[in-house]
């Protein structure tokens, strides 16, 4: 299998896993007081220092979660209090479903969230906590974090930031951006997956807890930590800082010219995108016929986000972005920490076999 589905999940880096076993051999809940418990802690807060350092956060000011879902959904709960929602027509269903009824940012057709709008949007000076990711999931389109930020703190308003898909694939610091909180997922990395992390700035509003329980992480999020997967998420954030993004920037290039050389087209502005990520729509090719096909070639994409328990529906960030029937017909093809040269080959070699058969007289009629 030629696996082109990162943005949905990473393999395991072998630092990460090397990681998650010698955790394993550590037998104590790191609330414990006694030896066992302090040398789970010791590792625990070992890890969420390098995470924090990595994502330019402080320890003290870092959650850890269950994954990037959760994570936002904390921020959201812990920071709305009487606070309208706003939020980009583009954001993960981790942050839609999170905020039923929130005031939505159109973005543009290259997929940018309309900054102007959110500033006229906070000029009525009603107090809002605004939630824009980082790079979209679907696109790769990298967002303008830094200058909402600013527009947030002009207004007064709180800013989180889902930096899922971004954490390791472009510069991702909280202070530097200037948010509120930030949300990252360790499977995203290349770690293991159910762990995540909350990063607060010193001046976020937390207020309550989502998930009560016996005091542990500050008490802002309740539950036994599973030391093993932080160890291993820890280990990929590191590991993540080494990877070549120009040489994975070079193999996503090559195999979107290859699929527009079949007419498909690239969705979004391909000047402003995370270096793994192409959203390649095929006209009047259902997508997914296409994730079919193309699995059938042995190579894994997907279509729009990978959240849906295995839906394939028209994806509602390039209906925001304006693209009628496009949004129908998109894959996402994002490459992952170890793709190889043969993986790009694979994939440029049956395209052309796929896009020919899916939009021969025969395919369109049995669609």
């Amino acid at each position: 299998m030629h696996y082109l589905d990162a943005n949905a999940t990473q393999a395991l880096r072998p630092a990460a896993r090397a990681a998650v076993f010698a955790a394993l051999d550590i037998v104590g809940n790191p609330s414990s007081v006694h030896r066992a418990g302090r040398a789970a802690r010791r590792m625990m807060e070992d890890c969420r220092e390098a995470i924090a350092r990595r994502f330019g956060g402080r320890p003290e000011d870092m959650v850890f979660t269950s994954g990037g879902t959760e994570a936002d959904a904390l921020a959201i709960h812990a920071m709305r209090g009487n606070r309208r929602l706003i939020i980009s027509a583009i954001e993960h269903d981790a942050v839609r479903s999170a905020v039923p009824g929130a005031t939505v940012v159109p973005a543009g057709a290259g997929g940018v969230a309309d900054i102007d709008a959110l500033n006229a949007l906070l000029g009525d000076g009603l107090p809002s906590l605004v939630c824009l990711m980082l790079a979209n999931n679907e696109t790769g389109i990298i967002q303008p974090v830094h200058e909402a930020a600013s527009v947030c703190r002009r207004h007064g308003a709180v800013l989180h930031v889902d930096a899922v898909q971004a954490a390791g694939r472009m510069p991702v610091d909280l202070g530097a951006l200037g948010a509120h909180s930030l949300a990252v997922s360790s499977h995203k990395l290349g770690g293991p997956a159910g762990a995540g992390a909350l990063l607060l700035a010193p001046d976020a509003p937390f207020g309550a807890a989502l998930i009560a329980g016996g005091g542990q992480e500050r008490g802002r999020r309740g539950g036994t930590p599973p030391v093993a997967l932080i160890a291993g998420f820890a280990a990929a954030a590191d590991a993540s800082a080494e990877d070549d993004l120009a040489r994975v920037a070079g193999l996503r290039d090559a195999a979107e010219c290859a699929a527009v050389r079949q007419g498909a087209v690239v969705c979004g502005d391909p000047a402003y995108r995370l270096p793994n990520t192409t959203s390649l729509a095929l006209p009047g090719v259902r997508a997914d016929a296409q994730v079919i096909a193309l699995d059938l070639e042995r190579i894994a994409v997907s279509a729009g986000a990978a959240c849906s328990s295995g839906k394939v529906a028209a994806s509602h960030v390039l209906h925001a972005m304006g693209l009628g029937a496009l949004a129908g017909e998109a894959i996402r093809v994002s490459l992952p920490w170890n793709v190889t040269q043969a993986d790009i080959d694979a994939f440029t070699d049956a395209y052309p076999r796929v896009a020919a058969r899916l939009r021969s007289p025969l395919a369109t009629r049995a669609a």
